[in-house]
C-alpha cells in the first residue's frame, strides 16, 4: 500500500498521543525504526511526544524564569516592543492581540516572538537577505537581565532538535535522510507564551487560543508541567487532552508539511484553555521553510497518486504561525490560481489560500 493510501486508511479517531523515545538514534537503522514510529503518529494523529530530546533542563529553567519575570512587567513597558511595529512581527504581543478562531472573541495569551539569530555574528551573515521577515533583527527588552541569552539559548537548542527531526521526517516519507537539510536552515519563529488563568463560564468564547491548525512545517512545543491546557481534535470531533508530561516536548505537523506530503502527514486542529487557576507558560518553535525554497509535493506521493508537480514558492508563506487566518482549512484544496491578500500586498497561491501576515 502506498503512503497516500495508508494515510487515507487511517481513521483519525485517536484517543491518546504517542510517546516516542528519540534518545537512541546513533545508527541509520535506529533512525529508520524511529521514523516508522513517527510516520504512524503523523498519519494518524499529527501530534506526538518525544522524550530524551537533549535540551538541557537548565536551558528550560532559564527561559521559564525569564518569561515569568518579563510577563510580570507593566504592560506599558512591554508594549514598547510591540510586535506589529516595523512590519517584521518580532517582539511583544499583548492579551487579545489575536483572535485565531473567528467564532471566538479573542485569544487570552501574551507572547514574545523572536526569529533566527546567529550564536556568533559573522561578516558574511546573510540574515537580512532580501529583507525577508523571517530573518530580521530581533528586538530585545532591557529587562529582565539575561532575557536575550535565555531566549537565544533555548531557540538554538530547540532548533537543533528540529534539524534532527528533519532527518526522521525524511526517512518516514521514504526520502533520503538529508532531503530537508538545504530547505529548512533558518526559517523558524519562536514564541514564549503566557496564558493567564481563565475564569467565567465554560462555554465563554474567550480561550487561551482558539481552535486552529499551525501554518508551518511543524512545531516543537514545551509545556509547563502540571498545568493542563492543550487539546487536539480527533475525527469524531472529540477534544483530547495533550497532558504536559515532564521531560517531553510535543511535536505537531503544520499545514505546510501536510501539503508538502500530499496530506500523508496530518495537520491537526488544536486549542488551549487554561482553567487551572494559575498562570501557564509554554514555548513554541515553529519550523518553516527557507525563503529561497520552491516547495513541491514529495516524490513518493506524486508517483503513488499520479499527480503532477504541485509547486508554490515559500515566500508566499511567511512564518507567523499564530496569526489571523484569512480562509478556512477547507479552502486549502481549492484552485491553483494566484490571488492577493485583501489587506496587504502578499501573494497567495491556492490550494493554500492563506496569508499569514498579522494586522
Amino acid at each position: 500500500m502506498s503512503l497516500p493510501e495508508t494515510a487515507t486508511s487511517m481513521s483519525g479517531a485517536f484517543d491518546s498521543i504517542p510517546i516516542i523515545d528519540v534518545g537512541h538514534a546513533s545508527t541509520h537503522e535506529e533512525r529508520v525504526a524511529l521514523a516508522q514510529q513517527i510516520r504512524d503518529a503523523c498519519m494518524n494523529v499529527g501530534f506526538f511526544y518525544i522524550t530524551n530530546h537533549g535540551i538541557p533542563e537548565e536551558t528550560i529553567n532559564n527561559i521559564l524564569s525569564a518569561m515569568q519575570a518579563y510577563f510580570n512587567l507593566p504592560v506599558e513597558t512591554k508594549v514598547e516592543l510591540y510586535h506589529r511595529q516595523g512590519g517584521h512581527y518580532r517582539g511583544y504581543g499583548p492579551l487579545f492581540d489575536s483572535n485565531i478562531d473567528p467564532a471566538n472573541r479573542g485569544d487570552l495569551y501574551e507572547s514574545f516572538v523572536i526569529g533566527w539569530e546567529e550564536r556568533l555574528r559573522r561578516e558574511d551573515d546573510d540574515k537580512k537577505a532580501d529583507n525577508n521577515p523571517t530573518t530580521t533583527e530581533n528586538p530585545w527588552p532591557s529587562e529582565p537581565a539575561g532575557f536575550r541569552e535565555a531566549f537565544t539559548n533555548y531557540y538554538q537548542a530547540a532548533f537543533d532538535v528540529g534539524k534532527f527531526l528533519h532527518h526522521l521526517f525524511a526517512l518516514a516519507l521514504d526520502l533520503p535522510e538529508s532531503y530537508f537539510d538545504d530547505k529548512l536552515k533558518r526559517s523558524a519563529t519562536m514564541r514564549g507564551l503566557h496564558y493567564p488563568p481563565q475564569t467565567g463560564p465554560e462555554d465563554d468564547r474567550i480561550m487561551g487560543i482558539g481552535a486552529h491548525a499551525d501554518f508551518e512545517c511543524f512545531t516543537i512545543l514545551w509545556q509547563e508541567p502540571g498545568i493542563q491546557a492543550l487539546q487536539i481534535l480527533n475525527s469524531k470531533n472529540q477534544w483530547i487532552n495533550v497532558a504536559p508530561i515532564p521531560g517531553t516536548l510535543v511535536i505537531n505537523i503544520g499545514d505546510m508539511l501536510s501539503r508538502w506530503t500530499n496530506d500523508v502527514f496530518r495537520s491537526t486542529v488544536h486549542r488551549a484553555i487554561n482553567r487551572s487557576g494559575v498562570r501557564r507558560y509554554s514555548i513554541a518553535l515553529f519550523i518553516g521553510v527557507d525563503a529561497h525554497v520552491d516547495v513541491e509535493v514529495c516524490e513518493p506521493s506524486i508517483h503513488a497518486t499520479g499527480l503532477g508537480t504541485l509547486t508554490f514558492s515559500s515566500p508566499y508563506r511567511v512564518a507567523y504561525p499564530l496569526t489571523d487566518q484569512l480562509s478556512t482549512r477547507s479552502s486549502m484544496h481549492g484552485s491553483t490560481s494566484e490571488s492577493a491578500c485583501g489587506r496587504c500586498t502578499s501573494k497567495i497561491l491556492a490550494p493554500l489560500m492563506v496569508c499569514n501576515k498579522s494586522f
